[in-house]
């Protein structure tokens, strides 16, 4: 299940990439202030190349001081009316496509969250897929061979799996493949072969089918195995989730679990298949994995003043975007979510860095979070409350 340290690098992740957008839609910005005083080759007219590259300079210079200090007044005694709107222009479409890029990655970071429910979902239709392949393989070979040859005493060992069972007479799993509109139907060829090139030849599953009379604990042993051999480990399938999730490394880990739990609640025949939730409150973790990005955003010039004001002895050029991300995103925590305690907070991002950082953002996250920490909560813009917590502790 997805739990809020899932969520933060999942922030995280989707913050960094808006950065790079960032950078991309100021290259965008400035490319058009150079197409606009680009010689018109198809012009009739005289063009003077050097004006046009002297206007070109000064408008990407009003145009990168803007960007540095964006609350200056914007002008330039020596501008032509044609450089400044250029600048204008050119500013507007840089925020403009910002504004957008941060939208898109909101969007993009909550439905990569919702299509983990997604693939559990699916994986836990494969056993059944395969099941009811098994089955069919049998009718084949009974019609083809016109009860000539007699049928193996465990060819219907899958289809008659209990816990298979259970997953195919599940309500819920039932009515959540069809309200997600999930099926297999796309990638029938795909399970296919699995079923044929990979099942078959395996020896664990051709033993079970050459076995007369399963055993409950067999059974029960056979899905998590399929799990594992056919899904996380085998080519085919691993490939084809990987493909559909870029971070499929790390989201599989989560439907791992999620699967163990659930195959544990469809025990046998007659079971119940108890479905779990993408995360124990995914209302508001939902709303917590929003606010923290859309706040880090809102809020980033002003955080970045306030990190810069606490690292005197650093360029901050220099230090690591993925730590002035983390930093950001562990103030805009402190600030709008009053629930949770600080130092919760600043022991999260140095674990995050940790994880995904270089090897000294530990020492420099806890360093600057600690005092940066220590003046929100004096100044009063840092207030806890709730249970178990005491305000400005």
């Amino acid at each position: 299940m997805l739990n809020r340290r899932s969520l933060r690098i999942k922030a995280m992740q989707a913050l960094y990439a808006f950065k790079q957008a960032e950078k991309s839609d100021y290259s965008l910005a400035l490319d058009r202030i150079t197409e606009t005083f680009s010689p018109n080759l198809n012009s009739m007219q005289v063009q003077n190349a050097k004006q046009l590259e002297g206007n070109r300079q000064l408008a990407t210079l009003l145009f990168e001081e803007n960007h540095r200090q964006p609350d200056a007044e914007f002008g330039d005694e020596s501008a032509s009316p044609e450089v400044l709107v250029t600048v204008a222009n050119a500013i507007s479409f840089y925020h403009h496509q910002v504004r957008k890029d941060g939208q898109s990655f909101a969007k993009a970071m909550l439905a990569e969250a919702e299509r983990i429910y997604d693939h559990y979902l699916l994986i836990l239709l494969i056993p059944v897929e395969l099941a009811d392949m098994a089955r069919q393989e049998a009718d084949d070979r009974k019609n083809k061979y016109l009860n000539a040859y007699p049928a193996s005493p465990g060819d219907l060992n899958l289809y008659n799996n209990g816990v298979i069972r259970s997953l195919r007479e599940s309500k819920p799993l039932e009515t959540e493949r069809i309200r997600r509109g999930l099926s297999w139907d796309p990638e029938r060829n795909l399970l296919r072969k699995v079923y044929r090139d990979v099942l078959e030849n395996d020896p664990v599953y051709q033993q079970y089918v050459r076995t007369a009379e399963v055993l409950p604990a067999e059974d029960r042993k056979m899905v998590p195995y399929l799990f594992k051999n056919l899904v996380f480990e085998q080519e085919l399938l691993h490939t084809y989730f990987e493909e559909a999730d870029l971070n499929w490394t790390e989201n599989g880990e989560i439907i791992k679990g999620m699967l163990s739990k659930t195959v544990k609640t469809a025990a046998g025949e007659g079971s119940t298949v108890n479905l779990l939730a993408l995360s124990t409150n995914w209302e508001d973790d939902r709303e917590f994995f929003i606010q923290l990005y859309q706040s880090t955003v809102e809020n980033d010039e002003k955080y970045e003043q306030l990190i810069v004001e606490k690292v005197e002895n650093w360029d901050p050029e220099r230090v690591a975007m993925l730590d002035k991300i983390l930093l950001k995103m562990a103030i805009s925590e402190m600030m709008i979510f009053p629930g949770i305690p600080v130092k919760v907070t600043i022991n999260e991002y140095i674990e995050l860095s940790k994880l995904y950082s270089t090897p000294k953002s530990k020492q420099f996250i806890n360093g600057v979070l600690d005092v940066i920490a220590l003046e929100l909560v004096n100044s009063g813009a840092v207030r806890k409350s709730g249970r178990g917590l005491v305000d400005n502790k």
